[in-house]
């Protein structure tokens, strides 16, 4: 299979495309600098069509292949033995210098003898407002043999099926083995380090879970060189002058991707402070920001729109912020998600004739790029649906290139909602509806919120003299998912709207919400 790319799937948090690299040879063959390279593809009945291959106005970053996600993220940590890599926000908080940060990588990878990345395992974070049965559903379809787990979370995974390594007061955790026993032990064995062969660059190491428009969670397979990739060409303009001084806000979730790369381990890498705080509290952010004098705070829109709104502002002297602009990377117009970093390939697609298009004309957004997923674990057809035979990943999303080279997102082919930067899968809360005997059709979609950016909601079709209220059936659905997958509205239907395929139409089913919303209101 071609090496497909991705984007990254949280894009309302970051100002820009996380899309690195293509290989050497296609470098060499096709990398044309500037806004646009045009590439001639040779049909097989010898007619020539023009692609719209569009790339970065940057050069090309140079990727490493010898080296795994540790060995390149802890690289050098030696000569920062005494600095700390990382802090808790709140006063008083712990925190871990660089020599103990890799001191415990080190010592974990002994003890267990297949410790995560360092010793040649794989990561899958888990959300923790997962309720058990979501966590233990991640369990088994990534077959994962344990679970590393705090007091908070341990109750969810105690039940998992699998032995859980527990981080924190003992008494709290039955049943759990210990984390600083287990890294003690290894102390006492005197067992070497485990060693990576640099071939091993193209294993897997992480396997995050995206949830998708069927409905499903799947496992994307991330392997050292894709995050190794990804890390290069998004740190692409961080300059000499700037590693060790790095303060950087850990608040996106590290189970999301962005979170564990373009945050810890970016930081990381350059030997800067990430500052981490568990949930957001625009008080506690504030004065985190202040504080701990953050120059790098990667936000969400509705964090953006609480710290204009917000009265709680007003209790903070904001000139005194660190926060950096300035860089390329930060650079972008009003609505844009930004410009394309080095080493990607872009291009826009007609999603009826599959051919691609020129700037300014909204399309499907494909990428390629060595930065990118293997494919969804043991999910071969959706992985074979979503990248095609030369290696483009289909995103779901609709948008254009400008004349500047600057990318818009204008709409989604994906239905998935985005609610205060977390992915909701429409397919999911439908299934469990449906699964109420009172409920006979169903449909979620998401309506626009000036907060959240998108709250679930949904239309139902009532079984004929059952008795459950709109608020029950809203109840029966938040009481089997996290927090943020709640229906957020709920109205009771005829019927749903399909097309002659059967497909839901969510568009319909969104604008007339809207519209009888407005009438209501007037």
């Amino acid at each position: 299979m071609p090496r497909p790319p991705v984007v990254s799937s949280n894009a309302n948090a970051v100002p820009f495309l996380l899309l690195p690299t293509i290989n050497q040879q296609q470098q060499k063959q096709q990398l044309r600098m500037g806004d646009v390279a045009i590439a001639t593809m040779h049909l097989h009945d010898a007619e020539e069509e023009q692609e719209h291959i569009f790339r970065s106005r940057f050069p090309p970053v140079a990727v490493p292949d010898d080296v795994t996600v540790p060995e390149f993220v802890l690289a050098g940590a030696e000569a920062y033995a005494d600095k700390t890599a990382l802090v808790e926000a709140a006063p008083g908080g712990r925190s871990y210098t660089y020599g103990e940060v890799a001191r415990d990588v080190a010592r974990f990878a002994r003890a267990l003898r297949l410790g995560i990345m360092s010793a040649g395992a794989v990561f899958s974070g888990v959300n923790p407002r997962a309720v058990a049965a979501e966590i233990k559903k991640q369990v088994e379809d990534s077959e994962a043999r344990l679970v590393v787990a705090d007091a908070v979370a341990y109750d969810k995974v105690k039940d998992a099926g699998v032995p859980v390594i527990g981080i924190g007061d003992a008494a709290q955790l039955p049943g759990a083995i210990s984390w600083d026993e287990l890294l003690a032990a290894a102390d006492r064995t005197g067992a070497p380090a485990v060693a990576l062969d640099p071939a091993q660059q193209s294993d897997l190491c992480a396997l995050p879970y995206s949830s998708g428009t069927t409905g499903m969670s799947k496992g994307v397979m991330l392997s050292h060189r894709n995050l190794v990739s990804s890390l290069c060409s998004s740190m692409f303009a961080v300059g000499n002058e700037l590693v060790g001084q790095v303060v950087t806000l850990g608040l996106m979730p590290f189970f999301h991707i962005y979170g564990i790369t373009g945050i810890c381990c970016a930081t990381l890498r350059h030997k800067g402070t990430v500052v981490v705080m568990d949930r957001f509290d625009l008080r506690a952010f504030l004065g985190a920001l202040l504080t701990h004098r953050v120059m790098f705070a990667p936000v969400v829109p509705p964090i953006m729109l609480a710290m204009v709104k917000s009265p709680v502002a007003d209790e903070f002297d904001l000139s005194g912020l660190a926060l950096r602009r300035g860089g390329p990377v930060q650079i972008a117009k009003k609505k844009s998600v930004g410009f394309i970093l080095p080493n990607l390939e872009v291009k826009f697609v007609d999603p009826d004739t599959g051919r691609s298009l020129p700037k300014n004309t909204p399309g499907e957004i494909c990428v390629r790029s060595q930065a990118v997923m293997q494919g969804y674990y043991r999910r071969k057809e959706e992985t074979e649906r979503t990248i095609d035979a030369a290696g483009w990943l289909h995103t779901g999303d609709v948008g254009y290139i400008d004349d500047d080279g600057d990318v818009f997102i204008v709409d989604r082919i994906k239905e998935l909602i985005k609610y205060k930067g977390f992915q909701v899968a429409p397919a999911e809360l439908e299934a469990i509806l449906l699964s109420h005997p009172s409920v006979e059709d169903a449909a979620v979609f998401g309506l626009p919120d000036e907060e959240a950016g998108e709250i679930p909601a949904s239309c139902v079709v009532r079984r004929r003299g059952a008795p459950e209220s709109e608020a029950d059936m809203m109840a029966y659905v938040a009481g089997r998912v996290a927090s943020y997958k709640k229906l957020r509205m709920l109205r009771f239907v005829d019927a749903i709207p399909k097309s002659v395929s059967g497909k839901i139409l969510r568009r319909q089913l969104r604008d007339d919400f809207i519209k009888r919303a407005k009438t209501a209101a007037a």
